[in-house]
């Protein structure tokens, strides 16, 4: 091997920062493929390779280097992170122990073959999920089930409740992440895990009562008041929440219905129907995956309005994160909904942000874009939508909005910094 791979910033650094690959020690103009590989905590391979040349002084730096092809072209500097592929096919790359880094193995191969045997320098490079000072403590509080992120520092923090969607269990990864830029982040589960109920219908809000009421109890919690932040069926819980409970200030929904969905929800003596859907109106793509984007009802249609969430009733303001290839469902239908039935109520207008060329399912950044997964729960091939490097660039701008947003309205902070990549 002649050729050395150098990662800055050196050492461990968060998933969601970025990062400059230089190979260094080749000879001017050479030919040369990189590979990135990566195996989650079941041993899955992920991996993505591109096409170089070496400029005249031997030395490859993709902040100035545009692929010539591979699983990406052009000048894409995080591109072997974004675009790694799963070896089987429709597997989520996701983190489930926040408290282990993944570890990327970075490889410079002669030539263009990603299959070359000639391998001329190699990395690995660790990306970390608990960033430095963060501390992550399991809540099994009277019924809640979650855990909580705290940053480094004296505190109190603004807090936030962070909700994933319908495949269940406690995901940590983006609340892990995002107490890293200063929140302290809630990772809340609701069903299908550990003595939570195994199915939605049993799902009650007094639950995500009691959980806005631990973090505003909590010292290191900054009252009076907490956001949300919440993805698919959590965005619609989100929206629920904000509706009918008290101490919330500021929502964010990634890719939401305005309506209640896919299972009753309870509060007290009242209950908020499920929009419904006709699943015989899925549909099938070229490559065999189920489509579900046509299979539900139309909230501002008669039988179905009763399912509408009464966002109206909320305490401050909204930001909805659209993707607008998204094929779930309707998700810029919905958020152009709650900003009609906001306004008619004479309420301000929801911060909406619509994505080109970007799927359902919007992660941290330099995810690889998930544009079909096995359902968690169902157990078959979803089609989710998406364009590789349309999402991957919505995923780095949705984080920075994110912040912002709850910098602003729960901290009176000034926009963060954006990314240099």
């Amino acid at each position: 091997m002649a050729a050395t791979v150098t990662v800055e910033p050196t050492g461990r650094c968060r998933w969601d920062e970025p990062v400059r690959i230089v190979v260094r020690g080749l000879a001017p103009g050479q030919s040369v493929t990189l590979r990135a590989s990566l195996r989650d905590e079941k041993g899955e391979l992920f991996q993505a390779h591109a096409r170089y040349y070496a400029d005249d002084g031997g030395e490859l730096d993709l902040t100035r280097s545009p692929a010539l092809g591979g699983s990406f072209d052009g000048l894409e500097p995080m591109g072997l992170f974004w675009a790694l592929e799963p070896e089987k096919p429709f597997l989520r790359l996701v983190k489930r122990d926040v408290q282990t880094p993944f570890a990327v193995e970075l490889e410079v191969l002669d030539g263009h073959e990603p299959d070359s045997e000639l391998l001329l320098g190699r990395a690995v490079h660790e990306r970390d999920f608990l960033p430095p000072g963060v501390r992550r403590e399991p809540v099994r509080v009277g019924r809640v089930r979650a855990t909580l992120f705290l940053p480094p520092g004296a505190g109190p923090f603004p807090g936030i409740i962070d909700l994933f969607g319908s495949g269940g269990g406690l995901c940590e990864y983006r609340a892990s992440l995002l107490a890293g830029h200063g929140f302290a982040v809630l990772a809340l589960a609701y069903f299908r895990f550990e003595d939570l109920p195994e199915y939605l219908n049993d799902v009650h809000l007094e639950y995500f009562k009691e959980a806005v009421d631990f973090m505003l109890q909590h010292s290191m919690v900054k009252g009076p008041s907490v956001g949300l932040l919440g993805f698919s069926k959590g965005g619609d819980l989100c929206l629920s929440m904000a509706s009918f409970l008290k101490g919330i200030t500021a929502t964010v929904l990634i890719n939401a219905c305005v309506a209640n969905t896919i299972a009753p929800l309870h509060y007290r003596d009242m209950i908020i129907p499920d929009l419904g859907s006709d699943p015989g109106k899925h549909t099938i793509t070229e490559s065999g995956l189920l489509d579900f984007m046509d299979i539900w009802n139309n909230p501002l249609e008669e039988p179905y309005h009763q399912s509408l969430i009464p966002l109206e009733k909320a305490q401050g303001p909204f930001l909805f994160l659209v993707g607008m290839d998204d094929h779930n469902w309707k998700s810029e239908f919905y958020a152009h909904i709650a900003s009609e039935r906001l306004q008619t109520h004479g309420k301000d207008r929801p911060q909406i942000i619509y994505y080109p060329g970007t799927g359902h399912c919007i992660d941290p950044p330099y995810f690889p874009p998930c544009r079909a997964s096995v359902h968690a729960v169902l157990g078959i091939a979803i089609f989710y939508g998406g364009k590789p490097k349309a999402h991957s660039r919505a995923q780095i701008d949705a984080w920075q909005q994110i912040q912002t947003f709850f910098h602003k309205h729960l901290n009176g902070k000034n926009p963060v910094k954006p990314s240099k990549m």
